[in-house]
């Protein structure tokens, strides 16, 4: 049965089906040799090519759907390659064969936290669909006077320059002054959107830090620039949210090939402390406050 392009690419793990979608617009993708047009269907033995490069097309119940939880830290960028030479979230990634980790989402290069990877495009792209409502969860530092009626302001909405935006749920969670820190909850991924809100009602947010996304909690024990694969039961909830069927299969089984791949991870989690140990504490030299459920 024939399939449209973008589905077929996106499921294999070679990005997203918006990216797809870019990339067979430019031209980049080809099937049977001639450029391929949106709208496109192949059948799964299709020769098709990605910068005249073939590529491995699998087909649904050949892909086994993988999710990260990756803990980006500040400074990273969420582009695949950065002009500036900058770090991104992609640098420490395990490797994949024949397809590529897609980010569930973004956070910018001065927020910190939980962010998702998935070898299935089909899926991030779901999950990033407004429809899906998904609850973000952040730990913000704030500085500057937050009053009552600012708090109220944040609940019932305020105007930003891309329309109406509001917190679903907002709790005090400590501080001293004028440096209070704050959880916030909100189930859309505007661009900056939890610091916009914030400025809105004249409050600059110091530190932000994205503590869970639905109900995937960024691990306690898991350092900045270290990642963990999600067991079976947790991709499944992501695929039930994005209305997918579930999976079946996960590589963190017990065969001796992924005890192997467990001690590698292991390995990686420990460079990444090494290496991230200095950057424990806020730049005010105070920690984030541990973390509650809004």
């Amino acid at each position: 049965m024939s399939e449209k392009l973008q589905k077929v690419l996106a499921r294999a793990g070679h990005g997203s089906r918006r990216e797809m979608e870019a990339w067979i617009a430019a031209g980049r993708v080809s099937v049977e040799g001639e450029i391929a047009t949106l709208g496109d269907r192949i059948e799964s033995d299709a020769k098709v090519r990605i910068d005249g490069r073939l590529i491995s097309l699998k087909s649904a119940d050949e892909v086994i759907c993988r999710v990260l939880a990756y803990h980006k830290p500040e400074g990273e960028i969420c582009s695949r390659k950065d002009p500036e030479g900058r770090p991104t979230v992609f640098d420490r990634l395990p490797r994949t064969k024949d397809s590529r980790w897609v980010a569930v989402g973004r956070l910018d290069i001065n927020t910190s936290g939980l962010l998702l990877f998935t070898s299935d495009g089909e899926l991030a792209n779901r999950l990033m669909h407004p429809s899906s409502e998904v609850e973000r969860e952040y730990a913000v530092r704030t500085f500057g006077e937050v009053t009552d009626a600012k708090v109220q302001q944040l609940r019932t909405g305020v105007t930003l320059e891309d329309g109406p935006a509001q917190f679903d749920a907002i709790k005090a969670a400590g501080g001293e002054g004028i440096n209070q820190w704050w959880h916030v909850v909100l189930r859309e991924g505007r661009n900056r959107e939890v610091r916009r809100l914030w400025e809105a009602v004249e409050v600059q947010v110091s530190r932000l830090i994205r503590v869970r996304y639905g109900m995937i909690e960024l691990p306690k024990t898991l350092p900045r620039g270290g990642w963990i694969e999600l067991p079976l039961d947790q991709v499944n909830y992501l695929r039930q949210v994005a209305g997918m069927n579930a999976e079946e299969r996960s590589l963190l089984g017990m065969d001796k090939h992924s005890v192997a791949r467990a001690k590698v991870r292991s390995a990686k989690v420990r460079r990444a402390v090494r290496k991230h140990k200095s950057a424990g504490t806020a730049s005010n030299g105070r920690k984030a406050p541990t973390r509650t459920r809004s």
